[in-house]
């Protein structure tokens, strides 16, 4: 039997190493090689891909763990994507909202798609919802009494209404007596609006009206009241003459001895 020296019995062992070492190096080789606005580009792409099929919006700190990438590159995709969709004037954009990304029409295409959202369909919020919404959404958080005593009526079938479309959920307790349930707006609220945070809503001062419209309003509220006076009759010295009155000759009559 013929025996193998210690080196050609190494032999197959150290070609496989090298051969696997040299497949690792390729493989480097090839990422290596690979430009960088290449990967950049395709890390784009991905961020597309995501958001596109997400239901929500899809925060960067997401976007970066899928795509395992720093969240601030993520970010800074994000808003370059955005920008590439402004300046070819697209149906749609890609906007910051609730503290992700989503994709949505164009602002300035909104009539055409409530037009079309709005097609044969009547399940609008009424002006007493959309009161309470703005006053759960500029005083939160707030509760069912304190929004009552705002609008000046029983707020509870509103707020049903409102919690069970999904814009407004309990959010805690008030410390005070009784420990009343306090409100505040939802993401889907944030959603709807289009806004990233409650900081983007406008300010109230805006819809206060100024001092001379105040003063317009106060004057065409204001009743002056109205007396009536009923009719008297107005009797004349000569035609007046009391009941037990005696003419003249009689009293004559009487001073004659």
């Amino acid at each position: 039997m013929t025996e193998l020296s210690p080196r050609e019995s190494d032999a197959p062992v150290a070609a496989s190493t090298e051969s696997r070492t040299a497949d690792v190096e390729s493989s480097l080789a090839d990422e290596i090689l690979v430009p960088v606005h290449d990967q950049i580009a395709a890390f784009k792409r991905a961020i597309e891909a995501i958001v596109l099929v997400a239901h929500d919006p899809v925060p960067p700190e997401m976007l970066a763990q899928l795509i395992e990438q720093p969240a601030t590159l993520v970010d800074q995709w994000c808003e370059e994507l955005a920008a590439t969709y402004r300046e070819a004037e697209n149906g749609f954009e890609l906007a910051r909202v609730a503290g992700g990304f989503r994709y949505q029409t164009a602002t300035d295409l909104t009539p055409y798609v409530e037009r079309f959202l709005l097609h044969d369909q009547r399940a609008r919020l009424s002006g007493a919802a959309l009161e309470t919404l703005a006053i759960v959404a500029y005083k939160q958080p707030i509760s069912r009494a304190q929004v009552g005593a705002i609008r000046g009526v029983d707020p509870d079938g509103v707020i049903r209404t409102l919690a069970a479309r999904g814009y407004i959920e309990e959010i805690g307790r008030d410390d005070g007596p009784g420990q009343a349930m306090l409100f505040g707006t939802t993401d889907i609220f944030l959603e709807k609006l289009g806004l990233d945070s409650l900081d983007d809503l406008p300010a109230i001062a805006e819809f206060i009206p100024g001092a001379d419209v105040i003063e317009l309003l106060e004057h065409g509220l204001r009743v002056t009241p109205q007396i009536e006076v009923a009719p008297t009759a107005v009797v004349h010295a000569d035609d007046a003459q009391p009941d037990d009155a005696q003419p003249d000759d009689a009293h004559e009559g009487a001073n004659t001895p």
